[in-house]
């Protein structure tokens, strides 16, 4: 039962007992027993009047209480005369504007921290309090390559992604680099925010791939300009004394210093294949900028296949073509563009041990062209190293061809992956 019936009833019950009893008292003296009356009906007027004085800030307080339950912080009362109740509507008055200022400031707070997410460089994952993903920023999508709808609302254990599945293992406040395709790298980090009392946690990806080359270019590029300065001093000078000491005459053409003729060639030779060799890797720190030219990639790989035919066909590999109607233009130096298909192909077929096939796909929609080798794969041991350089699974190899097919994209903008998809199927892929 509300307050108000209560007084109501409390009231009315008072005032007739006071009315029966006082007629029963009073009955016998008319004055009196009028008198009486008029008193309870003055008592009744002024009780009235309290009630409505009592009851009118109850329904304002009521009525404030509805519009802050309904979030709508611009009702506010005008001030009535009397000290109590402009007193309290002063405090309601006051309270509403502080409920509208602060509700402003987190308004736009939480806009500014959405545009902030929204536009950040770093990939953003925000959790829900069962682990399921409830926000995702576009770059956390460019990263993982994937689309919104196909993640969100989902749990971080439920898809299969090689990215996540590095997220599943990681724990609240850890954080990890990892190598994904064998040449992004990305660092990932799980934390956590407190939203109304509970703890949520997010992850943050991001990708650290321009500075690692940056630090790794530079690294290697030191060591290689140390390296070729003085393998090219030795070996010039080596070959000035060889070379005069052929042409010193006499003593050579005796057949007993045929022995020593020949030796003065091979060490000749093998000093200018050292000179190659340190030569092939200063070409990779000195690459020059790409000339880019609107080409036809079609061209280019019909020219990279007639020059590998004859090498392909001592192996018995074939050559197959899947290649999309008309031309396929890019803007890539076109140079360079060769060679880098040349590597990928090289080493595709060297991946082949006995007869099988290289085929080239092109795809108009996607701008995408894939180099697909039926060799024997790549272990997930060596799948986080093959970009880097010096690094190779072969025994004579120098491990600068996929690190200069890697210089090469990365200077077009061009996004790649190698990696084994099966048995016997193993996969370049360049977008352009």
């Amino acid at each position: 039962m509300k307050l108000r019936i209560k007084y109501l009833l409390f009231v009315i019950i008072l005032h007739l007992v006071t009315l029966v009893l006082s007629f029963f008292i009073f009955r016998n003296d008319k004055l009196i027993f009028i008198a009486s009356e008029v008193l309870i009906l003055i008592s009744a007027l002024i009780s009235w009047q309290l009630y409505y004085e009592l009851i009118q800030p109850l329904k304002m307080l009521m009525n404030g209480a509805d519009a802050i339950e309904d979030k709508d912080f611009n009702v506010k009362f005008v001030s009535t005369g009397r000290y109590e109740m402009d007193k309290l509507i002063s405090v309601y008055n006051r309270m509403i504007d502080e409920l509208r200022t602060e509700r402003t400031k987190q308004e736009q707070q939480h806009f500014f921290l959405e545009k902030l997410i929204y536009t950040s460089p770093i990939g953003i994952l925000i959790l829900d309090y069962e682990e399921n993903i409830q926000q995702v920023n576009p770059r956390a999508l460019d990263l993982l390559n994937m689309e919104g709808h196909l993640i969100i609302r989902k749990s971080i254990y439920e898809i299969a992604h090689p990215v996540m599945e590095q997220i599943q293992q990681l724990r609240t406040g850890e954080a990890k680099t990892i190598i994904y395709n064998g040449v992004a790298t990305y660092k990932l980090q799980k934390s956590h925010f407190i939203d109304r009392g509970f703890s949520r946690q997010f992850i943050m990806i991001e990708e650290l791939t321009a500075e690692i080359l940056a630090a790794e270019k530079k690294a290697y590029g030191k060591v290689i300009r140390m390296m070729a300065h003085e393998v090219n001093n030795t070996i010039g000078a080596v070959n000035s004394i060889l070379q005069s000491t052929q042409a010193a005459g006499g003593f050579l053409e005796e057949q007993k210093n045929a022995l020593l003729h020949n030796a003065l060639k091979v060490a000749i030779d093998r000093n200018q294949n050292l000179n190659i060799f340190m030569r092939n890797f200063a070409d990779l720190v000195r690459l020059p900028e790409p000339n880019k030219k609107n080409i036809d990639l079609h061209k280019i790989i019909h020219a990279v296949a007639h020059l590998m035919e004859m090498r392909a066909g001592n192996k018995g590999i074939q050559f197959e073509f899947y290649l999309a109607d008309g031309s396929f233009n890019i803007t890539a130096d076109e140079q360079q563009m060769e060679q880098v298909l040349i590597n990928i192909v090289k080493n595709g077929m060297e991946a082949i041990e006995d007869s099988g096939t290289v085929s080239f796909a092109t795809n108009l929609y996607t701008r995408q062209l894939t180099i697909t080798d039926t060799g024997k794969g790549i272990s997930a041991s060596f799948a986080e190293q093959l970009f880097s350089p010096f690094f190779s699974t072969k025994k004579d190899g120098q491990g600068i061809g996929l690190t200069l097919v890697k210089e090469v994209l990365i200077n077009h903008g061009f996004e790649f992956s190698l990696k084994t998809i099966s048995a016997g199927r193993t996969e370049f892929i360049i977008q352009f």
